[in-house]
């Protein structure tokens, strides 16, 4: 009777037991072409698995200042405006369809606060892999009912920072592996104020 006892608490003993490291759900079913020429850069422990849903500036400017499609300009004046404080506007949501939300950062001057830089991050096989930037400023990046809405000031020689000549707006859709434009909006902004604007649709 004793050994038939011990036995059952070995067996139970053993059902109880942790399992080691946790199984975060399945590899990508969908395969995303092309992602393997992609460099990836190691996310943080936890939060870049399952982004938390508070925007996390400072995984934010990791994710920036570690990854090697930023350009080495960008990374060298993204430092803190005030104490410790960086100037980026960080995003998530659902852009890709990926296991997790989307990142989006807009690296901003500390200055004007105006927007130099725009970065997508897509969790790719549990690191997050850059899939979209736009370095030319003044640009930013938003996501607007599904899609990466890009939007691009553009100055005339003598124009004021506040004074843009017109500007460029342009709606980015996933198609599988990359961003493909969708739709394109300019507005010319005239003199007297009332401005021209035009929309035409990409395909």
């Amino acid at each position: 009777m004793a050994v038939v006892v011990a036995l059952a608490l070995f067996v139970s003993g053993c059902g109880t037991g942790g399992t080691g490291a946790r199984d975060e759900g399945p590899a990508h079913a969908d395969a995303v072409g092309g992602s393997a020429a992609s460099s990836p850069f190691a996310p943080a422990p936890a939060a870049s698995v399952t982004p938390t849903p508070v925007p996390d500036t400072k995984e934010a400017v990791r994710l920036v200042k570690t990854d090697p499609e930023v350009s080495t300009q960008v990374k060298r004046d993204l430092q803190p405006c005030v104490s410790d404080e960086y100037p980026v506007d960080v995003s998530y949501g659902d852009l890709t369809g990926g296991p997790a939300d989307d990142i989006v950062v807009n690296v901003l001057s500390c200055g004007d606060a105006v927007s130099v830089a725009s970065y997508v991050y897509r969790e790719q096989s549990g690191a997050y892999r850059n899939v979209f930037k736009a370095e030319e400023p003044p640009v930013y990046a938003e996501i607007d009912r599904g899609y990466l809405v890009v939007t691009k000031q553009v100055y005339a020689k003598d124009d004021a920072l506040s004074n843009p000549s017109s500007e460029n707006v342009v709606s980015y859709e996933w198609a599988s592996t990359r961003f493909v434009a969708k739709y394109r909006t300019r507005t010319d902004y005239g003199t007297l104020g009332g401005g021209d604007e035009s929309a035409s649709p990409d395909g």
